[in-house]
């Protein structure tokens, strides 16, 4: 169960990433054939390699397993750049979000 999860997840933050599998392989140092392999189920990574892939990704690990997270690398940016804003920021990006949640 939590295996094809991880199949599943890790196909569609690739996709989202927009990198093919093998050019994915390549930047994390593996065989050009390595994430292919995971993705189809012939694999898995060791906790080592799924730390980089979630380097890679961009995606902390706790978000990585998280369903109801759809753009984790999006959101963490985001949470990267609401870190830089002051209060009176927050306030106005906070207001905007409600207002758009309403709508």
């Amino acid at each position: 169960m939590y295996e094809d999860l991880f199949y599943e997840r890790l196909t569609r933050l690739r996709t989202q990433k927009g990198v093919s599998a093998r050019d994915m392989s390549l930047s994390l140092g593996q065989s050009e054939s390595y994430i292919n392999k995971i993705e189809n189920k012939k694999s898995l990574p060791s906790m080592t390699g799924f730390f980089y892939i979630c380097e890679y990704l961009n995606v902390p690990p706790k978000d990585f397993f998280d369903d109801e997270v759809s753009f984790p690398t999006k959101l963490n940016d985001l949470m990267d750049e609401l870190k830089k804003l002051n209060d009176g920021q927050l306030e106005h990006l906070l207001a905007i979000i409600k207002d758009l949640k309403t709508k």
